[in-house]
């Protein structure tokens, strides 16, 4: 069995639902961003792509298992900015467990309980 693709809605990749690994909160990631030419450009091309092709690499999210409410964007930190600037409805995504720094992708359900719902 393959890797689990699901679909979210954008508005859990928030500060209090699904946060950005490289950055303490999501405005954060969005400075940083906007001060470099490489990463701005990034964004626009994106937001230019996504509203007719939709996001076509899925975000990957992580879970701690040492902290199961810790839910991460492991990849895709430049596609979660582009959808929340785009106000898209939900995206697709990979998910896993990270044990004692091993990975495990799962093929399973993601667990929506970690983030409350």
């Amino acid at each position: 069995m393959g890797k689990y693709l699901g679909r979210m809605p954008v508005e859990m990749l928030s500060d209090r639902k699904i946060r950005p690994t490289e950055y303490r909160k999501w405005r954060h990631a969005e400075e940083r961003f906007n001060r470099r030419d490489k990463d701005r450009r990034i964004i626009e091309e994106l937001e230019e792509s996504i509203p007719t092709r939709g996001l076509t690499v899925p975000i990957q999210l992580g879970i701690s298992a040492r902290y199961p409410t810790d839910v991460y964007v492991a990849d895709g930190h430049h596609r979660a900015v582009a959808l929340r600037n785009l106000g898209v409805s939900d995206f697709p995504f990979h998910w896993y467990w990270i044990n004692n720094s091993r990975v495990h992708w799962e093929s399973e359900e993601f667990p929506y309980h970690v983030l409350g719902l």
